[in-house]
């Protein structure tokens, strides 16, 4: 490699190449680690281990696949802040399965005992079996240890001798198949946030690599958090191709040929956008696109035109259960322009008829427009005693009855989300914000649903000039059952 051809004079003798490598990751791993760099290193390379030679608490690195962030992150950095200036005692490598686990561990141990140099240099290294066998290593010379676990094992109260972890190094923690489904998304994300994050301590230092796998990934979730500065730490993102199209790395990819031969080696369009360029790509069967949401500070300081409650009920206890999902809107005319603003942390549970009774009460009475409630949507699928409930307590709900499916009734409103009439919360919509953009793809869409059926009202009030009496949606009108407003869906 050409750095290392530019500094070999300094490492001839033995004490001046340990002394090197003690202060510089960088020089660690030209001496020690160069044999994985089958071609000239990039810049964005030395801009890692810049990173690693002061890592603040939290490091997240975005890095387009084969860029080698494993090999200096997974492989390189534990081994160097043992034995380096960092002096970690503790090293906790986090998978997201046991067998990636132990593949970890073992591309170190190889490098432990085939690794002539670094054995001459630094060794030896003479490793400690335990019960964990080989997902743990205790290099007793340095007295400190690594050890691999994967996001399906508990961490807490993790210790060696009088360390916790350190140093936590999390590599692909998510793959296609976690972060499918907004669960599975969210138990990796509790994962790192209940176990993970806690079993270190202030001084721990935790570095997060991993790929562009979904716009809802926990790196992503981690980055809007050190973005909003919710979080602290740093995030780097590097895709084989900037902004300008200028290739990331050109030791690799010397022509436009290689990075063409490489993609029609992986053959798919989506794959290659967001795995190798970092970016997801609006797919054509997507009813609502990320780049039609748009956010708001606060709410107007006029007073709204309408406010409504879309309910979406569900009351069976099954894990794979829908949520009873209640999403408050409210309608503005600002400029002569017509305007719904989604008010943050829409209901979303598994709960009783009670309990669902109760939240729709206070979503109904604590939105008030001019003194009057704000109107209950009610899909009414089997839900009549709901609705009988509602009316005893003072309320006056309206039936929804749905004539179309649910992918249709949403589409009939995502214009409004296009032209950017709609607007959700900085805050406190991500879920509902999440079934949106992947309706179709999420196993849930009760908040989705509810959303749709909100905007149909609040349109359909719109078109009426907000002064009560029939209600259009489409070619069909609303009418009245046993003196309750009737409409269709």
């Amino acid at each position: 490699m050409k750095i290392l051809n530019e500094v070999a004079p300094v490492f001839y003798r033995a004490q001046t190449r340990k002394t090197a490598v003690y202060q510089s990751h960088l020089f660690f791993f030209l001496m020690y680690f160069g044999h994985y760099m089958d071609c000239p290193a990039a810049p964005f390379h030395k801009n890692l281990f810049e990173l690693t030679q002061s890592l603040p608490p939290l490091s997240v690195i975005l890095a387009f696949r084969g860029s080698a962030k494993s090999t200096i992150m997974t492989l390189s950095l534990p081994i160097w802040s043992i034995v380096g200036a960092p002096q970690k005692k503790f090293i906790l490598i986090v998978a997201r399965t046991q067998e990636q686990a132990r593949q970890f561990m073992s591309n170190i141990r190889g490098e432990l005992e085939s690794n002539d140099l670094l054995r001459w240099d630094l060794g030896p290294f003479r490793m400690v079996e335990d019960e964990w066998r080989n997902l743990v290593l205790v290099l007793s010379k340095y007295k400190a240890k690594i050890m691999a676990v994967s996001v399906e094992q508990s961490v807490r109260g993790l210790r060696h001798v009088q360390h916790r972890p350190d140093l936590i190094v999390c590599d692909d923690i998510e793959d296609t198949q976690s972060v499918k489904t907004k669960e599975g998304r969210d138990a990796v994300y509790d994962f790192l946030k209940r176990e993970l994050l806690p079993a270190g301590s202030r001084a721990t230092k935790t570095v997060i690599v991993g790929n562009m796998l979904h716009e809802d990934c926990v790196l992503m979730r981690l980055v809007r958090e050190i973005k909003s500065g919710r979080l602290h730490g740093i995030h780097r993102t590097f895709p084989l191709l900037d902004d300008n199209g200028r290739c990331l790395w050109p030791g690799k990819y010397p022509r436009k040929e290689d990075i063409e031969a490489d993609q029609k080696r992986i053959g798919n369009e989506a794959v290659w956008m967001q795995e190798y360029l970092l970016r997801i790509v609006s797919s054509a069967i997507r009813v609502v696109r990320p780049e039609w949401i748009c956010y708001y500070d606060a709410l107007p300081g006029q007073e709204p035109l309408a406010a409504a409650v879309g309910i979406d009920l569900a009351f069976s206890e099954k894990v794979s259960a829908d949520y009873t999902a209640m999403v408050v809107g409210k309608a503005y005319r600002i400029n002569g322009e017509f305007r719904i603003y989604i008010l943050p942390h829409p209901y979303h549970a598994k709960v009783t008829p009670l309990e669902a009774l109760e939240a729709a009460k206070t979503a109904a009475r604590s939105n008030k427009i001019r003194g009057d409630d704000a109107i209950l949507l009610v899909e009414n699928v089997n839900q009549q005693l709901f609705i009988q409930m509602l009316e005893q307590d003072g309320l006056y709900p309206e039936e929804v009855r749905p004539t179309a499916d649910k992918r249709s009734r949403l589409a009939l409103v995502t214009p409004l989300l296009q032209q950017g009439k709609v607007y959700f919360p900085k805050e406190g919509a991500e879920d509902l914000i999440t079934e949106l953009v992947g309706f179709g793809l999420e196993r849930h869409d009760d908040l989705a649903d509810a959303f749709a059926m909100l905007l149909t009202r609040l349109i359909d009030e719109d078109n009426n000039g907000f002064q009560g009496g029939l209600i259009y949606y489409g070619n069909v009108p609303s009418t009245y059952l046993n003196g309750r407003k009737l409409w269709y869906f």
